[in-house]
Formats: structure tokens, C-alpha cells, sequence
């Protein structure tokens, strides 16, 4: 029998509810060492499988137990360019932890007792960061001539842009909004990823001779065509997901309905947490609602109880859901903190309408009551409306958090680049290749909406891909 899991430090509730500090506070060489040491070094460990990108889990938590902590570091970062990163976002509990041998073969999500992989891996990459670890460089000289450009700065393209990197390419992303990171920023709150580590991680491709160019919208600045006419060799497409879904009900358009996207987006990126010292100002309402069960609709309930709690307003946030908590998508973990926080969970409830005043503010929403029927093509029984179950709930600010959609700035001004009935870009799923020769693609422009690990495991896939086109069209200098 393993010794009971390390239980990872965190700030307290009734504390961390108050304002964005980060929560997880991570382990201590002590619990990091007690940790490793619970990891059996299975023959054949089903936790690599699990990992979207590959890392070799046996080996770097063997090398944690041997205070190995450098080697640890270079061992992750053979696969994962961002360890900070993942080890505090990643839903670890469907991914690598589900495959530990302490996870039984029928369990939705990994089991209590399976390794903590996820912190180990922070640990690990935090020592990297602060002791100032640089991953070595092997570039091939045949590349230094070679320019490609990637388009969008989120997960997906800051993978890319780092492999190609460190094999001597010259990169530059271009970046839409004024500041990259893509839904690392402006997604992610910093309460579950502080920005000292997202920026790290950014100025660590600067250093390898990566150039970001902001404010810049490929579509409307330039074309794909006007980037090939300028000598990118390749381009690599990190568009994103960052159209907000609706639900299509009425009401959604009055004064006070947010897409996650919007609420998220001036709340992490522009700062409206620090409203009036930051000139973004977001509406805080004495009855805040939240729409959907993955983690967008926990970190925007988590951020509006915050910030209802920072403006000295009495903490009531609700997550609305239509299924049970046992369907939401949402990572346990994220969902254990929003309740230990004190966002309230509202089940089996479907709106079907927002409620506004004279003024055009939303003031109630209509809803009905679910019970749960058979599974839909998610594999999740659906939720069924309850006929004659109407009600209405008070909401002064509601943030729809359903999914997001394909961003199509690009691919509504280039026709001959194909996409699929979601309007995600089609790929070749072995090179990452789109229908049009030498641009490729990754993250949730091609597979909807997804992980920050399986982003950028399309990324590395799409990066090696892209070192071959370029070699096999001669495109390379000779030593």
C-alpha cells in the first residue's frame, strides 16, 4: 500500500478570496522529496502515455528522489517547453494522473492516491526558473538563414516558436493583442497563474532570439501571401478559440450579460481588478451568475467573487449548470477551490431567458429545471427540461462561460485555407500541414477547444514538421 499523497499547501480560503494572489502555494523540497518517493517506478508507467506531449515521468521523479533537481529539469523540458506553466494548469486528473497505477481502470479522473505528477513537475520547473536553468541549444546551422513566422502568441504558438528556435530558425510571432500569451494571459487568472511565470517563460524565447510583434492581426495587417512575399520560409497558425459561444436566449444582449471571453479578458489582461489604477473598468453585481461547468466558468465565478469581495459587496456568485457536478468538464481541483471560496453550484438548471429592466440591465433570468436522460455524443447523459419547472433566479451581471468557437479573421479572408463545419482549420494529422502548402496549424484552431499540453503537443508535431518542409524544399544554407 503507497503512503497517503503530500498534500500541496495552499493560501486559505476566507484570504485568497479577497484578492488574485496564487493560491497553490506548491511543495517544499521536504514534501517534493516525500512525494517522488511514494512513485513505484512501474515497469511499463501508463503515466507517459497520458502525458499529450510525452514527458518521462518515471525518469524525472526518480531524479527528484535523488535531489537530482537539474537533470529533473532538463528531462521535462526534452518534452514540455513551459513545466511552470502545466504543472499549475494542466488537468493533470484526466491526463497523466488518471494513467498512474494508483488510479483504478474505470475511474472518471485520477484517484486521490495516484502521484501528484502535476506538482512534481512544478517543483521541478520552479527550480529551473529560479536558479536560472537554460535548456542547451542544439541548433543547426543549415536553418540560420531560415525565417518563419507564427501567427498568435498562446500555448500553441509559443511551442512552436521555442522549437524552432532552439534549432537556429528565426521567429517571429505575431501577436493580435497588445501583450502576448495568448489565453494564457487573458484566460487564466492569476490566482491559478501568476504572471512573474507566464513572462518568464515569454522572455526566455526573447533570449533564444524570438521576436514578438504585437498589435498585429494577420487578415487585416497582412496575408499569409504578403508574409511568403517577405521570405518566411513557413507559417504556423495559433489562432485560438476566441470566439465566445452563446446560448442563443433570449435577453442575452441586454446590460450586464458578459461572455466569459470579455469578462475573463478585462479582468486578466487589462487589469480591472485594479480598477481605478488600471483604466479598465468591468461591472460587479450583487447577484453574479456564471453559465457552463468547464474551467472558464470556474475562473470567472472564482474571479467574480473576488472582486465582489474587493468592492466590499456581499460574496454571492453562482455557477448554473444543466448537467451534475459529476458531468462538468471543469478540473476537480478548480472545483474544490470555487466551493471552498464560496461559489455557490446551482445543478440540472437550463436558462431559457434573461430579464432586463426599463433601462436595459439584466435583472432576473428564467429558467428551467433538468433531470438527466441518456448519454449524448460526449459520452455525458443529456440534460432533459423538466416541463412546467419554470422559475427565475435574481442576477444583476451574468457571464455565459459555453465554449468557444474558432477565431475566423484569418480564415474569412483566405479562402483556399480549409476549415470544417466548426470553422476549424482541416490539418493533416501526421504533419500538421493545412490545404495550403507550407502553412501548418495547431492548439484550438484545429481541435476546438482543448488543453494548454495537447496545444502544444500539436505545436511540436507541427514544429518538426515544418523543419522537414523546409529542408526537403532545399530552403537551407550550406555548411
Amino acid at each position: 500500500m503507497a503512503k497517503e499523497p503530500v498534500k500541496v499547501k495552499e493560501l486559505a480560503a476566507g484570504i485568497r478570496a479577497k484578492d488574485f494572489s496564487e493560491v497553490v502555494l506548491g511543495y517544499s523540497e521536504p514534501e517534493a522529496l516525500q512525494e517522488a518517493g511514494r512513485c513505484t517506478q512501474c515497469k511499463n508507467p501508463a503515466c507517459i502515455s497520458g502525458c499529450p506531449v510525452g514527458i518521462d515521468i518515471k525518469k524525472f521523479i526518480k531524479q527528484v528522489t535523488e535531489k537530482d533537481y537539474k537533470a529533473a529539469y532538463f528531462t521535462i523540458r526534452e518534452k514540455n517547453d513551459f513545466p511552470s506553466i502545466c504543472g499549475r494548469v494542466c488537468p493533470a486528473e484526466y491526463q497523466c494522473r488518471k494513467a498512474c497505477i494508483f488510479t483504478k481502470k474505470n475511474e472518471l479522473f485520477a484517484s486521490e492516491k495516484a502521484i501528484n505528477i502535476h506538482f512534481l513537475e512544478r517543483f521541478v520547473g520552479d527550480h529551473g526558473m529560479n536558479n536560472s536553468l537554460e535548456t542547451p541549444v542544439k541548433k543547426d546551422g543549415s536553418l540560420s538563414k531560415i525565417k518563419v513566422a507564427v501567427v498568435g502568441s498562446g500555448p500553441a504558438g509559443l511551442c512552436c516558436a521555442g522549437e524552432l528556435a532552439r534549432q537556429g530558425v528565426k521567429v517571429v510571432i505575431f501577436e493580435g493583442l497588445h501583450k502576448s500569451g495568448g489565453v494564457l494571459r487573458y484566460g487564466i487568472p492569476p490566482f491559478r497563474l501568476p504572471r512573474n511565470i507566464l513572462d518568464f517563460e515569454i522572455d526566455y524565447l526573447k533570449k533564444l532570439g524570438v521576436e514578438i510583434v504585437p498589435n498585429f492581426i494577420i487578415g487585416k495587417t497582412k496575408t499569409l501571401d504578403e508574409l511568403f512575399s517577405e521570405g518566411y520560409a513557413a507559417i504556423f497558425l495559433g489562432l485560438g478559440a476566441g470566439v465566445p459561444g452563446f446560448m442563443g436566449i433570449k435577453g442575452e444582449n441586454l446590460c450586464n450579460v458578459y461572455s466569459a471571453n470579455e469578462f475573463l479578458t478585462r479582468v486578466n489582461l487589462m487589469s480591472a481588478y485594479k480598477f481605478p489604477e488600471f483604466h479598465t473598468p468591468v461591472n460587479i453585481g450583487k447577484g453574479m451568475i456564471v453559465i457552463g461547468g468547464g474551467n472558464t466558468a470556474m475562473d470567472a465565478a472564482r474571479a467574480a467573487l473576488r472582486l465582489q469581495n474587493m468592492n466590499k459587496l456581499p460574496a454571492n456568485t453562482s455557477i448554473v449548470y444543466r448537467r451534475t457536478e459529476i458531468e462538468m468538464p471543469a478540473r476537480r481541483l478548480e472545483i474544490a477551490h470555487a466551493k471552498e471560496e464560496g461559489v455557490k453550484f446551482q445543478f440540472l438548471i437550463q436558462p431559457v431567458e434573461f430579464i432586463g429592466d426599463e433601462n436595459g440591465f439584466v435583472k432576473k433570468m428564467k429558467c428551467l429545471k433538468c433531470e438527466l436522460g441518456e448519454p449524448d455524443s460526449s459520452g455525458r447523459r443529456r440534460p432533459v427540461p423538466i416541463k412546467g419547472s419554470e422559475f427565475e433566479m435574481d442576477c444583476d451581471v451574468a457571464v455565459i462561460a459555453v465554449g468557444l468557437e474558432a477565431n475566423q479573421v484569418l480564415t474569412s479572408v483566405t479562402p483556399q485555407l480549409k476549415t470544417d463545419k466548426y470553422k476549424d482549420v482541416i490539418v493533416d494529422p501526421e504533419t500538421m500541414e493545412t490545404s495550403i502548402k507550407g502553412v501548418f496549424a495547431g492548439g484550438d484552431i484545429v481541435g476546438g477547444e482543448g488543453t494548454v499540453i495537447e496545444a502544444m503537443g500539436m505545436a511540436k508535431k507541427a514544429s518538426r514538421a515544418i523543419i522537414e518542409y523546409i529542408k526537403r524544399r532545399g530552403n537551407v544554407q550550406k555548411n
